[in-house]
């Protein structure tokens, strides 16, 4: 094999290595920060995923993998002590900067489409009214170091949205004058990140982009004649790809279109099955871009879950969602940009034709199937 080859079979099999343990929805929370009028005192909800809580402190109380309203209670003490112990606010106003007091916390429970939150509700009493506030925010990091929260200000002059992750642990919002550049940087590098982390559209990618330097003539795949042709089918695959996903994810964000998750997640795991059984078995051969716009449709369903439960309005969903979805164009293309080059210095080879395609297709296959059968029976969601 040569080095290309090796390189080439290593970027997959981390992928491949990697995915099989994936097969939940990633980790988010939701936090939001409500100033009606201007004062001392602000309005704060959080939502946490109760998936999240029971890997982090146990909720279920006897292992049956459903959380209940009372098992939910009965450990009030301990997801109020574990949330709020990974949260603070400061205030600042004219150069003043002190700690706000975060009290009266109100425990609810909340479907989301993705499953089961706690609502905790809770006061924010600042010692002046602040102009801007700062959050430190360390949720679930120490379990989950790919856990994001997004971060939501609502005031009466103006609302911004942020994101919190393990880089970036500490946002400074402005209650009068949003900050619309760092937003929309803040929801690119989530796009960017939900892309490299999201292995399955990574891939479901792969199904699409190892082909293009091949054609499947005479029974087997035969190395494309030009860099031209294998160029033309990427550029048609990839933007089917892109028009669709980023139509469903508008819409969906928008609230015009709003699928159960688990549909959404098992729909997204067939459409990775479905891509590696074509590459073992050709059928549809010449127009995959027509396959990656189909699909594309439902994996834009799944970007989606990372901003439909925010609740954003306005600018403020404006800018967030021309951010995210420029992130996420912004990782499919450093993934192309890697992966292309090398497919197609190594498409003439017996190792990319007679092994790659069909090994690689084979485990691919092999991961998606695993991931439909657990999102389609609730398991992924536990």
């Amino acid at each position: 094999m040569s080095r290309l080859g090796r390189v080439l079979a290593a970027i997959l099999l981390s992928c491949t290595g990697t995915a099989g343990v994936q097969a939940h929805k990633p980790s988010d929370s939701y936090l939001t920060v409500s100033q009606a009028l201007p004062g001392t005192v602000l309005d704060g909800q959080w939502d946490i995923a109760l998936r999240d809580l029971e890997h982090a402190i146990g909720l279920d109380a006897n292992s049956d993998g459903a959380i209940t309203w009372g098992e939910l209670k009965a450990r009030r003490a301990e997801v109020v002590h574990y949330a709020f112990s990974r949260l603070s606010i400061e205030a600042l106003a004219a150069g003043e900067r002190q700690s706000c007091r975060l009290d009266a916390p109100a425990l609810l429970f909340d479907e989301h489409v993705d499953g089961g939150y706690a609502v905790l509700k809770f006061l924010v009493r600042c010692p002046f009214p602040p102009a801007q506030i700062v959050v430190h925010y360390s949720l679930l990091f120490d379990v989950d170091p790919n856990h994001h929260g997004l971060f939501d200000v609502r005031a009466a002059a103006a609302s911004q949205a942020s994101v919190l992750a393990d880089q970036t642990r500490t946002v400074t919002v402005s209650l009068g004058s949003p900050d619309r550049m760092g937003q929309f940087r803040a929801f690119m590098d989530a796009g960017i990140w939900h892309i490299w982390k999201g292995y399955d559209h990574i891939l479901f990618l792969l199904t699409l982009l190892l082909p293009a330097v091949v054609i499947y003539q005479a029974g087997h795949w035969q190395p494309r004649a030009s860099p031209r042709e294998a160029l033309f089918d990427v550029l048609k695959v990839v933007t089917a790809f892109t028009l669709a996903h980023s139509l469903t994810l508008s819409l969906a964000v928008n609230g015009l279109v709003n699928l159960p998750s688990r549909l959404v997640e098992s729909a997204i795991a067939l459409t990775v099955l479905l891509g590696a059984l074509n590459n073992l078995f050709p059928i549809v051969r010449e127009r995959r871009w027509m396959v990656a716009f189909g699909f594309g449709l439902i994996h834009g369903l799944g970007f989606a879950s990372v901003l439909s439960d925010l609740g954003l309005r306005g600018w403020n969903l404006a800018v967030a969602l021309i951010g995210f979805n420029t992130g996420v164009e912004v990782g499919q293309l450093t993934i192309v940009s890697i992966l292309i080059p090398l497919a197609y210095s190594l498409r003439g080879t017996r190792f990319y034709r007679r092994a790659l395609m069909p090994t690689g297709a084979a485990t691919i296959g092999g991961i998606a199937a695993y991931w439909l059968a657990m999102r389609a029976t609730g398991l992924a969601l536990q």
